[in-house]
């Protein structure tokens, strides 16, 4: 009887954990080669390949790791490469208080695991999981597979980048290619007045301020861009 329990237990938390994993799947087509072309970017600004690995292990965030290795290349202090790229994770804190009422019942080591897997795509099919219909005690599972599944791919998108890009010559160069991503991953997104403020400030802040010493004028234009979003999404 006591093992006839355990199962039942059990089963529906894997099948949870499953159901998870299925949902992030469709993801990774986009999330493969973001984890390549970062890989590849990151040795040709000069990042060690464990260096660049580690940060995929530790900061776990694309595009704060775009930026941050290119702080990398540019000599930036870290002081301000720490900074930035807190900053940029700022929306990590609305998801985690989007999330966070219905993890209140688990155990801590279950909180610290579920905040390190906590990604904008495990966010996104999570939350909707927790909306819809079924037994909260168990949801968690599904987050820790979505979670998982990202993690993983994120991981060995990577290392695949990174060796592709040790075999690439110097001489090619691909710097350029982070600016061109970054637009790639900036047009898609202005879709309102606030985003397309927040984009227009930070940019013209970024050119005026080029000059300033330990690249601070890139933080300005952060923090700028960010204020000017919320004031224009507050009038809306």
């Amino acid at each position: 009887m006591h093992a006839n329990k355990s199962y039942q237990v059990l089963h529906p938390a894997r099948n949870e954990f499953f159901s998870g994993i299925i949902a992030e799947l469709p993801l990774m087509v986009g999330v493969i080669p973001f984890g390549m072309i970062y890989g590849i970017l990151a040795i040709s600004v000069g990042v060690p390949a464990n260096a660049a690995q580690a940060m995929s292990a530790i900061i776990f965030a694309g595009s704060s790791q775009f930026v941050s290795a290119q702080l990398f290349g540019l000599s930036v202090p870290a002081i301000i490469n720490l900074f930035t790229v807190g900053v940029i994770n700022l929306r990590h804190a609305l998801y985690s208080a989007s999330i966070a009422p219905y993890l209140q019942k688990l155990p801590t080591r279950w909180k610290w695991v579920l905040a390190y897997l906590l990604t904008d795509e495990a966010y996104a099919v999570s939350i909707i999981h927790y909306q819809q219909e079924g037994d909260d005690r168990i949801k968690h599972w599904f987050f820790l597979g979505s979670g998982l599944t990202l993690w993983t791919t994120w991981q060995l998108s990577t290392a695949a980048g990174i060796y592709l890009g040790a075999s690439v010559p110097a001489s090619w160069s691909l710097d350029f290619t982070l600016a061109l991503t970054f637009i790639a991953l900036v047009v898609p997104a202005i879709k309102d007045r606030a985003s397309l403020g927040a984009a227009l400030a930070a940019g013209l802040v970024a050119v005026a301020l080029f000059n300033l010493p330990l690249k601070s004028g890139l933080l300005a234009a952060s923090l700028i861009g960010i204020l000017v979003g919320l004031l224009l999404e507050g009038k809306s």
